[in-house]
């Protein structure tokens, strides 16, 4: 079984920067895509951004390209979400998610993020 932990939310004004971060531990699979999706209110959950274990492939959601960047420490199974410029519609719950390739995928608790003066 895998758990992820997450940590890093808060109240930030906009134009201002966040850095998430989910460690993942328990059986954790040696390849797996790893990311970030988020809840904005009123919304479905989206893809905010993820990671491949295999190499440095990442993808991100067309919303946060530019500003956010994801990254990860291989050994820690650990992955970083900078997020910068931030704008009032990032707001939202951001979920952890790791989803090892061919077996169940596995989701945070969620961190808030809220961006306002």
């Amino acid at each position: 079984q895998v758990q992820l932990v997450e940590s890093g939310g808060g109240l930030v004004q906009p134009g201002g920067s966040l850095r998430l971060s989910c460690a993942a531990s328990g059986s954790v699979a040696k390849f797996y895509v790893m990311g970030w999706y988020r809840q904005r209110p009123g919304n479905q959950r989206e893809l905010v951004a993820q990671i491949h274990s295999g190499g440095d492939i990442t993808n991100y959601a067309d919303s946060v390209k530019g500003r956010f960047t994801i990254s990860r420490d291989n050994n820690k199974n650990t992955i970083h979400l900078q997020m910068n410029s931030l704008k009032p519609e990032d707001t939202g719950v951001y979920y952890c998610n790791l989803n090892p390739i061919g077996l169940p995928d596995t989701w945070g608790q969620g961190t808030q993020v809220t961006v306002s003066s």
